[in-house]
């Protein structure tokens, strides 16, 4: 089985993914971290220049997998940079998973919400049990079984 865990960028996508490392540990399971990038809405006469939302998307992916793990990603952790609306392709993503792992909020225009669309569509639709993560994670979580641990910074 597999945890999946939606990653923007955020603090609650980062608190996801922390979250998702340490049950995936605990689990003994495979761990697939999904980001999601489209081009914006709004079309421009001058076109995007040189950007590329993918490459940002790649970007960000690369960054934080550095940041959790120094030494390189374990075999058990996968990542997936993938186009189009965040909700749809996380509820894609993670049929048969154990889990849906995301942030309460991503960077939305509307900071005032408890719960964001994304994580809203997900917790309504998904097909299997969704954690949503509020903020930075406060609470350890006991790490005392599974095989993994050996590759999760302390």
């Amino acid at each position: 089985m597999t945890i999946v865990v939606g990653y923007d960028g955020s603090t609650p996508a980062f608190s996801a993914l922390e979250r998702g490392i340490r049950l995936a540990t605990v689990l003994d399971t495979d761990l697939l971290l999904v980001t999601t990038w489209s081009y914006p809405q709004v079309a421009s006469a001058t076109g995007f220049g040189s950007w590329s939302p993918e490459e940002d998307a790649q970007n960000l992916v690369k960054a934080v997998v550095a940041k959790v793990f120094p030494a390189g990603s374990p075999p058990w952790f996968r990542t997936s940079v993938l186009e189009g609306q965040s909700a749809s392709i996380l509820l894609e993503q993670s049929k048969g998973a154990e889990m849906l792992i995301v942030g309460s909020r991503g960077h939305g225009g509307f900071s005032g919400l408890l719960l964001g669309s994304v994580s809203s569509a997900c917790a309504e639709h998904a097909d299997c049990p969704v954690l949503v993560m509020h903020g930075e994670s406060t609470r350890p979580l006991n790490l005392a079984a599974g095989t993994h641990l050996a590759s999760v910074p302390a």
